[in-house]
């Protein structure tokens, strides 16, 4: 086998089959062990807009190396794998590609446009299929489910139905956010502010009865959208407002629209704000349309859905909104009704999907109550079921949320979602709810729209295990589920849809913990985005390091809650990493021989370098284990780096060589079976992490089992736990490091032989010296070795301090003095010349009076340094004379 390992770590061999052979065998399905607790994940499903990128590979990881772990502890795992149709995204993609094509939806009509997105949503899934392959996730494919399928959608049909039937779910007439090019309705947080460039316009509008205000016979109104004028319904002030109150009552005219408006008092106008006078348009703009409500308005609509303006805008009928801006604006100027203009930055909603301004439309659609649902979530967390946040600080951005909650907008006019289960009488105009359609469907027409994207994918934990059937076999044992992992960016699109939803209809929570990570950024900390050009695909890292190194990084990198910043230094650093595992593996293997799996000698067997190594390994595996519970992956990835990198390879594997070649043959077979015991051990600690070279390399060492992911995870042996092996070792290897920097610094090779003298401070410490002679020897290769509590320090030596003790190395060991001597006197006649130089620079009086202060101070410093690196060589000199 050891024949077929290459010296060097090749990811692409390494992966090549392997994750098609974990699926052929089952692997990545639940035990089916009914004694083992159920431990269950739904996978956040991607949605089918498109390739999946780092954001993706990081979330799907942190899943994988749970399930991974759990799997291998022994629970019975289910990690439920789908995708989401994504409403509005996946539309706006296809429509996009079909507008290249000069084609609309409504060229197509719904049936063939829907067929369309269908045929959109195979190719993208068939991508993301063999993305998950590549990142190597262990998912059960034969439960995966897709949001917009036969048991999702009779999920979502039942709990519309039931929450209309409760009074929860209403249809009505309200301002709500529309996209103009995908045509349909938003929620809030549907809703992107960014800055954009505008302006206030300030416009007369004249009184109509002769009344004049501050000798003018007009007020003035500022506006940002003049284009919204035509549906102007009234002008308001502030009640409390004494400049105003003797103008409450009287008519104004609305410029160009020739249409009396009353000045009205209502207490959402502002007092200090512009000129505290604002108008009211009750059918653009939110807030007006609640003022509008209490004073009983007319809500006047002037745009089309495609934001154009309609019949009610006048001769600006049919033009874009921004054009009737402009030719508003002109004409108001042309007719003396333009008092000012003033340019303005201000914040503007955009479809978080089309990029477009969004506008505020009057529209009928579907709401869902949301204030009994929030206040039963938000009592839900002040009991034994509550869903715990990690970072904790999340759970009260999910509270703040919650606790100011608005009526949920569900409809949308699009043709690609879940129909909404609503019809209306072709006669009678009668509306009727149900599961299923009116048996005489041939006098009933079904509503139009479909419902948001997030009122089907807040069910996923329990529509996917079989819900609304509550007797369905995954139901009863995988939910709720135990761990959700996604990001903090959709903690109200999602989390805590999720949680209200599940509680109201499984009357219990979704999942016990929700571990949210930030964002991946690139190496200057920005955002990746198509219009910065610094994304990066994971699938050209994967192709580059491998995924094993992918993961690494990712799961290191990794702070619960904070964001990562994407580094190809240290990809560079998770590849040597894997490397250096592969070629200690490899050592050991070819050790290893034809033995079967390794087996623990007796512990009278051990030497401390056993004893230490195993200690080293328990406190591992315990510290691992506790990190893991915790969710901080990037700590447990530190102590396995750590152990790995550090005491098994640079120091382990070295003190086994000597028994290896030159012990006995018992020496050599319980040499052979630690060192095969503890690399077992560290492929199964690695295998969540790194799933395909722990695979192979595991596969080509003695083992039991069919593959490492169905191994047992390792587990603390308190019998192993070690303090006194890991203090001595801990010295010896003190002693080691101090004898190579003293070599280091001395230009001495390491296989030079020295005489060594230690100077112990104590009989503890002399006898662990003493009784690991041979380490000393193999390590610090010492022609002589003196180690005693009376060892005088030679005259000219080198030294190095270690708890307890004092090493001396005689400087003629390390260097050949007349050599030295030479070298030295040549340093001092260097700096003699530098000092005199620097010395008759400042001694001269225009240098010191002309030049910069600066330059002065500069050179007064270097005189300083030179007089003090001087007088340190005569002194070594002194030393090497006398020594």
């Amino acid at each position: 086998m050891v024949k077929d390992m290459p010296t060097k770590f090749d990811p692409a061999s390494v992966e090549a089959g392997r994750y098609q052979w974990w699926i052929d065998n089952g692997f990545f399905k639940p035990s089916g062990d009914k004694k083992a607790h159920p431990y269950s994940i739904v996978i956040p499903p991607p949605n089918v807009t498109g390739k999946l990128h780092l954001g993706h590979a990081w979330d799907t990881t942190l899943q994988d190396m749970i399930i991974r772990q759990k799997r291998m502890q022994g629970y019975d795992v289910l990690w439920l794998p789908g995708m989401d149709h994504a409403g509005i995204a996946t539309q706006a993609k296809v429509e996009a590609r079909l507008r290249k094509q000069g084609v609309s939806r409504y060229d197509l009509g719904r049936e063939k446009f829907v067929q369309q997105v269908w045929d959109w949503k195979d190719e993208y899934g068939d991508i993301i299929h063999k993305q998950w392959a590549k990142m190597g996730i262990s998912v059960d494919y034969d439960r995966e489910r897709f949001t917009l399928d036969e048991g999702l959608n009779k999920a979502v049909r039942k709990v519309f139905v039931d929450l209309y039937k409760k009074g929860l779910i209403y249809r009505g007439t309200y301002i709500i956010n529309w996209d103009p090019q995908a045509r349909t309705a938003l929620s809030d947080i549907e809703v992107i502010h960014k800055d954009d460039q505008g302006a206030f316009y300030y416009v007369k509008y004249p009184f109509t009865d002769g009344t004049t205000f501050n000798g003018k016979d007009y007020i003035e109104i500022a506006t940002t959208r003049p284009e919204t004028m035509f549906g102007d319904e009234a002008i308001a002030v502030n009640p409390s407002d004494e400049r105003y109150k003797d103008l409450v009552g009287k008519k104004v005219m609305v410029p160009l629209v020739n249409r009396e408006v009353e000045i009205i008092a209502d207490d959402y106008v502002t007092p200090d704000f512009g000129t505290g006078m604002v108008k009211i348009t009750p059918a653009h703009d939110p807030n007006d349309f609640k003022v509008g409500k209490r004073h009983n308005l007319p809500e006047l609509n002037t745009m089309n859905e495609d934001a154009s303006m309609n019949e009610n805008a006048g001769k600006y009928e049919g033009m874009d909104r921004f054009d009737a801006r402009k030719a508003i604006v002109a004409d108001l100027k042309a007719e003396g009704y333009l008092l000012r203009e003033k340019s303005i930055v201000h914040a503007v909603g955009h479809s978080e999907r089309t990029g477009v301004q969004v506008e505020a439309r009057l529209s009928t659609q579907w709401f869902v109550k949301m204030k009994p649902l929030a206040e039963q979530a938000l009592a839900n967390q002040k009991t034994d079921d509550r869903v715990d946040f990690v970072p904790e600080r999340f759970e009260h951005t999910f509270t703040q949320w919650m606790e100011n909650v608005h009526d949920w907008v569900i409809s949308r006019q699009l043709w690609w979602g879940h129909r909404i289960p609503a019809w209306y009488n072709k006669q009678t105009g009668e509306m009727y709810v149900g599961m299923e359609a009116p048996k005489d469907i041939e006098n009933w027409e079904q509503d139009k729209d479909v419902l948001d994207t997030w009122f089907s994918s807040a069910l996923w934990p329990f529509s996917t295990m079989g819900w609304p059937n509550t007797d369905a076999e995954d139901f009863k044992r995988y939910f709720p589920t135990n761990t959700l992992v996604t990001g903090y960016d959709i903690i109200f699109f999602w989390v805590s849809r999720m949680i209200f939803q599940s509680l109201e209809f499984t009357g219990k929570a979704p999942f016990k913990h929700v571990l949210l990570h930030g964002l991946i950024r690139d190496e200057q900390g920005r955002k990746m985005s198509k219009s910065l050009g610094n994304g990066i695909d994971p699938m050209d890292v994967v192709k580059k390091y491998g995924v094993d190194a992918l993961r690494w990084f990712l799961i290191t990198g990794s702070t619960p809650g904070q964001d990562i910043r994407f580094s190809y230094k240290k990809m560079d650093a998770a590849w040597n990493f894997i490397n250096k595992i592969w070629n200690a593996s490899r050592y050991v293997i070819m050790n290893l021989g034809e033995m079967d799996a390794p087996q623990l000698p007796n512990a009278d067997k051990w030497d401390l370098a056993d004893q230490w190594i195993l200690s080293r390994l328990n406190a591992t595996i315990k510290q691992v284990s506790a990190q893991f519970e915790k969710f901080e992956f990037g700590e447990a990835g530190r102590a396995l780096y750590n152990f790995i990198w550090n005491d098994f390879c640079d120091w382990y594997i070295e003190m086994t060589k000597e028994k290896l070649n030159n012990g006995t043959a018992e020496e050599q077979a319980d040499t052979k079976n630690i060192l095969g015991y503890v690399l077992d051990q560290i492929l199964k600690l690695m295998h969540p992490i790194m799933p395909f070279v722990t695979e192979k390399l595991w596969q080509a060492m003695p083992h039991e089992g069919k593959s490492i992911m169905v191994a047992q995870y390792p587990v603390e042996h308190p019998e192993l736990a070690n303090s006194e092996a890991e203090t001595k070792m801990g010295d010896l290897i003190a002693l080691i490091k101090a004898v190579r920097q003293i070599r280091n610094d001395a230009g001495a090779p390491m296989s030079k032989p020295v005489k060594m003298l230690i100077k112990v401070d104590n009989a503890e410490i002399k006898h662990i010296f003493e009784t690991n002679r041979d380490y000393i020897d193999r390590f610090c290769h010492p022609a002589e070795l003196m180690i005693d509590e009376a060892v005088e320090a030679p005259k000219l030596s080198m030294s190095g301090i270690l708890a307890g003790a004092t090493v001396y190395i005689p400087m003629a060991e390390l260097v050949d003095l007349e050599e030295e001597k030479a070298k030295v006197e040549k340093e001092i006649k260097k700096l003699e010349q530098e000092v005199q130089r620097s010395e008759k620079k400042l001694g001269n009086e225009k240098f010191v009076q002309n030049a910069p202060a600066a330059v002065v101070e500069e050179e007064r410093q270097k005189a300083t340094e030179w007089q003090q690196k001087l007088a340190a060589a005569k002194e070594r000199l002194t030393s090497l004379t006398e020594a």
